[in-house]
């Protein structure tokens, strides 16, 4: 196992005392009691004591039957079966990956599950619930088998589990948003359903996958003899007569099976099936029990109904039973969630090869001529493209046209369709260049190649302060959007940079705690999202997938003076950059101060991302691409790569705007859901290129 948990103090007697049986009975005790508390909650008057008189009342029992009937119990026994469908799954995943940060999560099972079934219903496809469950499976098995082959099945590097699944999950997440942003009328209600939401108008789905669900679980009770001594490694499993090949098929298959049926049921309720498993784990480490899969597994099922149950209780006492229908419990899951995930990466130790930097030993020694030649060649593209976003969009423009116009000659439909495009691609031009040098300085700093704004949860930290002020004040001005995206952008980095210091600033430990940190933030926004306006979600869908619609020239003013003042920075700090990249010990050694030199680096990164934030809402992966290919075109030095990084940047937002607002017009895509398809590949290709360098 990659990832070593803090030893858990000396178990007390009494704890030692209780044993597995006693905390089988808590557990059920504990789920029975959350069951009560639950089925009394509701929209409807009916309370405890209406609940109560019905097994004495003649008749049909009135209104209380009928809430209980239509409304309650559909609603419980969803909780019961997602619960222990996901408690289940993450703890199978956690042990074929002999790693506790695995789960549907973290390996995108959800994603691609939840991707399956918002396709079919984009389609106008409406299915029963079992041909969606199997539509859910498959798209779940790709995921899982994606993500698995990337990070080596996740057992030698807990950093490249969550960075292949985050990529992924990523990729999946903004297909769907496409669809869901194209596809408008047909996929009504799914933007809360893809948090995760018990709300069922009867017992269809639960009676038909209910079933499903505890032959899976038992299945994989079954298997757990042989998952005890797969635990011990696959050549002692081998030798011991156990069949690893088709043991770690089984336990994949019946992981999928079970998270693609808790998505059918409820949408993909987040980070449950982390949790369970890890605090049964540490329970039975506390009352020194066994840690066999018999034991396991239905502790993880109990605790993962509790998780749900108590999720969904705590949303409605707090918020009150409308928030129930409106706010997806899956939004309070992924918060916790998001908190056990820091609290476990805090305890992480890592040396995977994801920490070391691409390969640019083929440009280490070009000349200064090829320098000024590949910089040039950056800057003809990106006037080409910025040239290609003034002439392309729903309708052609000739270059003529664009110069008749600057010489303010052009006739009135070329003046307004221009007027309304150059803010756009400024906008683009702008944003990616910001994100591009944010990038390269977070990947500096943090020592990690695959680090960047969005991954590291500083763009979702943006959005959220973007989104509140949107939401609590509609006609709030640009400086006061910067000002909240910035708070927001500040506020996120520099808890990630409290949580992950731990003597030191370890760059896998600052990677995962920023997933954690971005899946926190997501779930906030749509929070606030649901809570503000649950029936209007695409001005929120927009904006979170990254657009330069109805941009005007006011709005870009954050943005260039954030370059302004950065890019000069950075280039006073260019030489520091190049010491940091290295290790923590030789920017001390040759005397540079590297707490201030780190804190002024990165206090430049976060004024970039939140200005581009919120110049153009959230845009991924730019600052993971650019300053990459900065790299393998001008060797590892900051001096060429920060420039050269700027106008790749500026080039793939611009092109990726200018794609999204042609290939289907008069329809849009978003520019952020270009980059991110763009930029997935990519990732997915250097998470590939050092798994073949580790093997």
């Amino acid at each position: 196992m990659s990832t070593v948990l803090t030893p858990a103090p000396p178990a007390a007697a009494p704890a030692r005392r209780l044993g597995v049986a006693g905390l089988f009975v808590l557990g059920l005790a504990g789920v029975v009691l959350i069951a009560a508390v639950h089925i009394t909650q509701g929209t409807s008057s009916v309370g405890v004591m209406d609940l109560l008189r019905l097994p004495f009342t003649d008749g049909d029992g009135g209104e209380a039957a009928r809430v209980l009937a239509a409304s309650r119990l559909p609603r419980l026994l969803a909780g019961v079966a997602v619960g222990v469908a996901l408690g289940v799954a993450g703890a199978l995943l956690q042990s074929l990956a002999r790693n506790p940060l695995a789960s549907p999560d973290t390996l995108a099972v959800a994603d691609g599950a939840h991707l399956a079934v918002v396709g079919v219903a984009a389609f106008g496809v409406t299915l029963p619930t079992l041909p969606a469950g199997g539509l859910a499976l498959v798209g779940g098995l790709g995921a899982a088998a994606l993500v698995m082959a990337l990070s080596s099945g996740g057992r030698t590097s807990t950093t490249r589990l969550i960075l292949a699944g985050s990529a992924t999950g990523i990729a999946l997440h903004s297909l769907t948003n496409l669809l869901m942003i194209l596809f408008q009328e047909q996929t009504t209600g799914l933007f809360a359903w893809g948090s995760g939401s018990l709300v069922q108008s009867d017992l269809v789905a639960v009676a038909q996958l209910g079933p499903i669900i505890a032959a899976a679980v038992l299945l994989g009770v079954f298997a757990g003899p042989r998952l005890d001594i797969l635990g011990l490694g696959d050549d002692t499993a081998a030798t011991l007569g156990v069949n690893v090949r088709r043991t770690r098929v089984l336990a994949t298959v019946l992981a999928v099976v079970l998270s693609a049926a808790a998505v059918t049921i409820a949408g993909p309720i987040g980070f449950v099936g982390l949790c369970a498993p890890v605090v049964v784990r540490l329970l039975l480490r506390v009352i020194a029990g066994p840690q066999r899969h018999r034991v396991l597994l239905p502790l993880a099922a109990l605790a993962g109904v509790i998780f749900v149950l108590g999720a969904d209780i705590v949303l409605r006492a707090v918020l009150g039973g409308q928030a129930g229908v409106d706010v997806p419990p899956g939004v309070v899951t992924t918060i916790i969630g998001a908190g056990v995930l820091i609290w476990l990466a805090r305890r992480h130790r890592d040396a995977g090869p994801t920490r070391r930097p691409p390969t640019v030993r083929s440009a280490a020694g070009r000349s200064r001529a090829a320098l000024w030649t590949i910089g040039g060649v950056c800057a003809a593209l990106l006037a080409g493209a910025a040239v290609l976003g003034l002439l392309a969009g729903d309708s052609w423009l000739l270059t003529g046209d664009v110069a008749n116009w600057l010489r303010g000659e052009s006739g009135k439909v070329v003046t307004f369709v221009l007027d309304q495009r150059y803010p756009r691609v400024l906008a683009a031009v702008l944003a990616g260049a910001a994100l591009a040098v944010a990038g390269t300085i977070f990947q500096a700093v943090c020592r990690n190649p695959l680090a960047e704004p969005g991954v590291l949860g500083v763009t979702a930290g943006a959005g959220v302060g973007a989104i509140t002020l949107i939401t609590l004040v509609p006609a709030a001005g640009i400086w006061a959007m910067s000002a909240a995206a910035g708070f927001g952008a500040v506020a996120t980095f520099a808890l990630i940079y409290l949580l992950s210091w731990r003597g030191g600033l370890s760059s896998d430990r600052i990677v995962l705690i920023g997933v954690g940190a971005h899946a926190a933030a997501t779930a906030i926004t749509v929070l606030i999202i649901v809570r503000s306006d649950p029936w209007s979600t695409s001005k929120a869908l927009t904006w979170l997938s990254g657009s330069t619609y109805g941009r005007v020239p006011v709005q870009l003013i954050p943005v260039a003076l954030a370059l302004v003042l950065v890019l000069p920075l950075a280039a006073l700090l260019r030489r520091d950059l190049d010491l940091l990249a290295l290790d923590e010990d030789t920017p001390r050694i040759l005397g540079v101060a590297l707490e201030p030199v780190r804190l002024a680096a990165l206090g430049g990164a976060v004024l970039l991302t939140s200005s581009a934030v919120s110049a153009v809402g959230v845009i991924g992966f730019v600052g993971l691409v650019a300053p990459h290919i900065a790299r393998a075109l001008v060797g590892g030095r900051h001096a060429h790569v920060l420039p050269v990084a700027a106008l790749l940047g500026a080039i793939l937002v611009s092109l990726a705007d200018t794609l999204g607002r042609t290939v289907i017009a008069p329809a849009q895509i978003p520019a952020g859901l270009v980059t991110a398809l763009i930029g997935t590949p990519y990732f997915v290709w250097l998470l590939w290129r050092s798994r073949a360098g580790q093997d």
